[in-house]
């Protein structure tokens, strides 16, 4: 019997025995089949830590946590189908094969490692015996893309889009005791579709990745009273914070929230209506920068006419403002907190060799916003993808600057130079729709500070409209309607937005104030190096290729000269590196794809990046 080596180092890992490849398992012939990893091209140093046990366990809503949940993640039963074959349910019997939710099919870590275009899921499950007497909710981080859930049988939801998260109240499809049954059935093309799907492809290559499909976010349970809060909108200022409950199943009951310094004193108060905006100055504020990520605790209850607690939710924000003010010469320039700050960071695709969209660890999730802020940086465009909500957390908690894009639709680079033809109608309503989703789902997260609703002219249309409806959604934030409004794909610039933002590779870029927009560089560098014992299998790609270490750190410290010229000769308010990490055969990264190894000389890479934002904060 051979198994594979990442079988034998995960066997080490559980602690059990392997003796010169070979381990000795007694299974009788009847038993179900057993979750297997598979070996991904490339692991990281989290890829064996994952198993049953450990998937994901930690609380997955950082911004609206209870105390009493149940996490869902670990082995479920699968079966996967083609689009040609029959959509019916499996029967129990044709659950042959088990995938490690909530890893995407086509990830190593998933244990199933291809696509399908249909995927069933199934879950038996027990509620805790103290949850009597309370609605049951069930939540998903995020599946990909149109998913129908049935609990004992009774459809409890159906969600379209593969981004944002979506509950079902199940309370009535419970059985009143004994073993719970949950099915979920999803459909995703990929790419062969009309909904956004980012750099996702069936067919990776180049700028593209491997798609990623079916539930690859958490999935959980929670008991909540009849009348109970769904979600906090925070908006911060400098002075204090606008917080609205919104709430289900209230009567008469009223909203109380408290902020409190970070596990001490409450430092103040506002009661209302649930649903209401309810303003909570706070007294010597102390405000959220990159520098000092200052983040106050929140409690939001539900108080009965009595003052009884029907229910309580904890949360955290930190004070904030992003805008624009104009510098000594007159242009106009991004301010946070009213002070001029440049936004220096990288492109951050968010994709994993182990788990494609979905990092194979917590602690994994942290890492790449840890090594950013090594580097000397002190923001992160997250490019055409939306995270799990920890990932938000992580770049509150560590100070990081976030512009947040909104998936784009497909693109095609077959056809002619100069914009694509307009998305068809059923793939911009599920644009729009996605879009308000993400905006609404991350409204209060300290560290978003601009949208970006398209890149490159990817998709694009009615840009001033898109760009208009985002900034009404949400006018605490910046606006930047097309990332690279001067390549690719991208329509005329329409004067929209807050943002005017110029791609060039190697770059950097040398865009001119123009109007009452400020101006980035919103993505320029992919300087490459090749280290064949860290990175994926197939033909590396890069803007310009570097043949050693030394030679990439002296061509990023040649670039980067360049670009504090022109932060001080233009009045540049920001610069994006392409990118984070390796990701697939792209090898332009500050660090590997198995993020192993930084590839630059950190400590000359972060004394130069210190020094474009010092520049460019004047």
């Amino acid at each position: 019997m051979m198994l594979s080596s990442v079988r034998i180092k995960r066997l080490a890992v559980l602690g059990l025995g392997v003796l010169a490849g070979i381990v000795m398992v007694t299974t009788p012939a009847s038993a179900a089949p057993a979750w297997e990893p598979k070996d991904p091209p490339l692991s990281t140093p989290w890829t064996y830590q994952v198993g049953p046990g450990n998937a994901l366990p930690e609380y997955p809503r950082p911004q609206l946590t209870r105390p009493r949940w149940q996490n869902l993640n670990g082995v479920w039963e699968y079966a996967g189908r083609s689009a040609s074959a029959r959509s019916a349910p499996p029967s129990i019997a044709e659950y042959g094969e088990r995938i490690l939710v909530p890893y995407p099919p086509e990830s190593a870590l998933s244990g199933i490692q291809r696509h399908d275009d249909f995927m069933w899921y199934r879950k038996v499950f027990q509620i805790p015996g103290d949850w009597g007497g309370q609605r049951v909710l069930l939540h998903f981080g995020a599946v990909d893309q149109i998913a129908t859930v049935w609990v004992n049988n009774q459809q409890v939801a159906q969600h379209e889009g593969g981004y944002t998260e979506f509950t079902a109240d199940i309370t009535r499809a419970l059985r009143s005791h004994g073993s719970q049954e949950l099915t979920v059935r999803v459909e995703d093309r990929n790419d062969i579709n009309t909904f956004p799907v980012g750099k996702q492809r069936n067919k990776p290559g180049g700028i593209f990745y491997t798609g990623a499909s079916g539930i690859w976010q958490t999935v959980w349970l929670e008991p909540v009273p009849y009348a109970h809060v769904d979600k906090l909108d925070i908006t911060p200022d400098l002075t204090g914070f606008a917080v609205t409950p919104r709430a289900s199943g209230v009567s008469d009951q009223r909203a109380e929230v408290v902020v409190s310094e970070p596990g001490g004193a409450e430092v103040a108060r506002s009661t209302g209506k649930p649903g209401q905006r309810l303003r909570v100055p706070v007294p010597r504020p102390r405000l959220w920068s990159p520098d000092d990520p200052y983040l106050y605790d929140l409690r939001v209850r539900l108080l009965s006419p009595f003052g009884h607690v029907v229910d309580e939710v904890r949360s955290y924000a930190g004070l904030r403002t992003i805008g624009t003010v104009d510098d000594a010469q007159g242009r106009p320039r991004i301010a946070l907190n009213g002070k001029i700050t440049f936004l220096h960071g990288p492109l951050d695709q968010g994709y994993w060799p182990d788990g494609i969209y979905t990092a194979p660890t917590d602690e994994a999730l942290r890492f790449d916003l840890e090594r950013t802020k090594a580097l000397g940086l002190n923001f992160v465009r997250k490019h055409v993808k939306v995270e799990p909500a920890r990932w938000y957390y992580w770049a509150d908690k560590l100070g990081l600057l976030v512009w947040q894009d909104m998936p784009s639709l497909t693109v095609s680079f077959d056809g002619p130079p100069g914009p694509a033809p307009d998305p068809v109608p059923e793939a911009k309503a599920h644009f729009e729709a996605e879009l308000a989703a993400m905006v609404d789902q991350l409204r209060s997260v300290t560290s978003i500070v601009g949208w970006v609703p398209f890149n490159e002219g990817w998709g694009e249309y009615d840009t001033a409209r898109i760009a208009n409806s985002v900034k009404s959604a949400d006018p605490s934030r910046m606006v930047n309607p097309n990332s690279g409004v001067n390549c690719c794909f991208s329509r005329p610039d329409t004067g929209a937005g807050d943002i005017y933002d110029d791609h060039t590779y190697v770059g950097p870029g040398r865009p001119q104030i123009r109007d009452h927009r400020v101006i980035v560089d919103g993505e320029y560098g992919g300087l490459g190096l090749v280290l064949d014992g860290n990175r994926w299998p197939g033909p590396p790609q890069a803007y310009e290729m570097t043949p050693t270490r030394q030679r990439l750190t002296e061509r990023y410290v040649e670039v980067s000269r360049d670009l504090e010229n022109v932060v001080r000769a233009n009045g540049l308010s920001g610069a994006i590196y392409t990118q984070t990490t390796d990701v697939e055969n792209e090898v332009n990264g500050y660090l590997t794809y198995d993020r192993r190894v930084v590839k630059p000389v950190l400590p000359v890479v972060a004394e130069r990046n210190r020094a474009v934002i010092s520049a460019g904060s004047q």
